[in-house]
């Protein structure tokens, strides 16, 4: 027989999708084998961002599609997967302004720290400085004044469903700050948008932390489904994180036993060591 790229057969089923409120839209545009990239509209204005576009053709046309004016393209971090295809993206869309929080972003137009906001249309976007995967890592908070529907935060490499980024630059200190102090901060029904389809594979390492939490069972069982269909598990909620991504999960005791840890940013350090190393189960 001959053996079928399973990453290939993967990408090639994923299927977009759209979540709809009255204040914002946002399209998940799949990308590469796991990646995914977000176009954000604000309904309206019709302006338009998009987050990673890794894949600009497929930009280009999801903004044809939608019709709406695209201005911003929002970088998470300097990795290729997110941020290499800035270049083709403004040279295809001439005078993008370009956001990001390191100089080694590609095309960058202005370079963002914590806290720093900036409008897309009628949306609020604050940058929320989160360095641990990478030095200059910028998650992005999406809300509209007076509104009453969930705000969502694009959280790149930092926070995935059920899971976090690599220390590839950074501390467990950093990434106890990220998750818990700044990210964990924000309002539990924020809808969470990362930067890969990880979801499966996190939640096995989570039910290997947690063999008894009865959260992370139905929500892998779902996760398969949904993977198996094609189609996306994201967005999760901050709310949701807490209950089931050991990552956000440091300070409970559950999870503190398994690292053999008493101290939250020490069973951080321990996990994402173990995590590094763990062969993801079949089943």
């Amino acid at each position: 027989a001959i053996p079928i790229n399973t990453a290939l057969l993967h990408s090639a089923v994923r299927k977009s999708s759209l979540v709809e409120q009255a204040n914002m839209r946002i399209e998940l545009l799949p990308a590469l084998s796991d990646n995914y990239m977000y176009l954000l509209i604000d309904v309206d204005s019709r302006e338009a961002a998009i987050v990673d576009p890794v894949e600009p053709i497929k930009v280009v046309e999801a903004v044809r599609k939608h019709g709406v004016k695209l201005t911003t393209i929002l970088t998470t971090h300097h990795h290729w997967d997110h941020a290499s295809g800035n270049e083709k993206m403004v040279k295809l869309m001439p005078g993008l302004r370009v956001y990001g929080g390191d100089d080694r972003i590609d095309a960058i137009t202005k370079k963002v720290s914590h806290s720093n906001n900036l409008k897309i249309g009628s949306l609020n976007v604050k940058c929320l400085y989160t360095p641990c995967h990478t030095t200059g890592h910028i998650c992005y908070y999406v809300t509209k004044e007076n509104s009453t529907e969930p705000p969502a935060v694009f959280t790149g490499d930092t926070l995935f469903m059920a899971g976090c980024g690599k220390f590839f630059e950074g501390t467990a200190e950093q990434m106890y700050k990220a998750l818990i102090e700044i990210l964990g901060s924000l309002p539990p029904e924020t809808r969470v948008y990362c930067g890969h389809e990880y979801t499966v594979s996190n939640l096995k390492f989570a039910r290997y932390v947690e063999p008894d939490n009865e959260v992370i069972q139905k929500k892998l069982a779902w996760a398969k489904e949904k993977c198996s269909n094609g189609e996306p598990t994201i967005p999760s909620t901050l709310a949701e994180e807490f209950t089931f991504n050991p990552f956000m999960r440091v300070k409970e005791k559950s999870v503190q036993d398994h690292a053999k840890q008493t101290n939250p940013v020490e069973t951080m350090r321990s996990l994402r060591k173990e995590k590094d190393g763990f062969r993801v189960p079949k089943e």
